[in-house]
């Protein structure tokens, strides 16, 4: 049975996109199927894997909106063993045409329910917002990823993300775990840098990943190429850590098994 794991911070910019693209490309080299769910309207994990944002016609709006089945609006990549659903800026428009609807939380469970057993992972990409889309994801969701960058203020928020992941746990999906937090853009020469990775640690000891994800210049090019950067340059700081975290995952992931 397929793990799906959200990767959500209501924060934007600290890496929910690059982990998303780059961790399902990690998977996928290592030969777990994958799909990558693209649930922010910004569709930059959509881009970032090579497709063209414009030419999409069926994606996790139309999913949502119940008028495609979910095997219409899965489209193959060209990362090994990675599909994706991809995103459109039309999706902003699902927030609104969801809220009167009395099961508005569990349109993207009750979406996926039919696929899931076919993949290894799924991974959902979330928008930076706590909305109903993000909802839906955390409703769908067997436990959430939570990426921090490793700058200024990286806590804050945290804990309304918490808070609103402990009320999903208790209305809409009582087994959703954390999965884990993940420090993004990491600069060892910076103090700042390692003083937030010493203040997670010491205030989520358990939850951390051992990962941590460093600021990478080819990792900033990929998504431009349309590509991960797994595909862009395996050699690369970028791709090393993500193959790592992918590798943490598995790891923790059978221990939990």
């Amino acid at each position: 049975m397929g793990k799906i794991i959200a990767i959500a911070n209501q924060k934007g910019g600290v890496g929910k996109t690059t982990t998303s693209i780059n961790l399902a490309a990690a998977l996928g080299v290592m030969e777990k199927k994958v799909l990558l769910i693209d649930a922010d309207p910004q569709a930059n994990a959509t881009s970032g894997l090579g497709i063209d944002v414009d030419s999409v016609e069926r994606g996790i709006y139309e999913l949502l909106e119940h008028t495609e089945k979910v095997e219409s609006v899965i489209i193959s990549t060209s990362s090994p063993n990675l599909d994706l659903i991809p995103s459109h800026v039309n999706l902003v428009a699902a927030e609104l045409e969801l809220v009167d609807n009395e099961e508005r939380e569990f349109m993207l469970k009750k979406a996926i329910k039919k696929i899931k057993d076919k993949y290894d992972y799924i991974l959902i990409d979330c928008a930076p917002s706590l909305g109903l889309i993000t909802l839906n994801a955390l409703t769908a969701a067997n436990s959430v990823l939570i990426p921090i960058q490793c700058e200024y203020f990286a806590l804050e928020g945290l804990g309304k993300l918490l808070n609103t992941i402990k009320g999903v746990q208790r209305t809409l999906n009582k087994k959703l775990d954390i999965e884990g937090l993940l420090l993004t853009m990491f600069d060892p020469r910076l103090r700042l840098s390692n003083q937030v990775i010493e203040e997670v640690n010491a205030h989520f000891p358990e939850m951390v990943f051992k990962t941590v994800i460093q600021r990478n210049v080819r990792l900033s090019e990929a998504p431009s190429f349309g590509e991960s950067i797994i595909k862009y340059d395996a050699t690369s700081r970028g791709a090393e850590n993500y193959l790592n975290l992918a590798h943490e995952l598995l790891e923790n992931n059978k221990v939990k098994a």
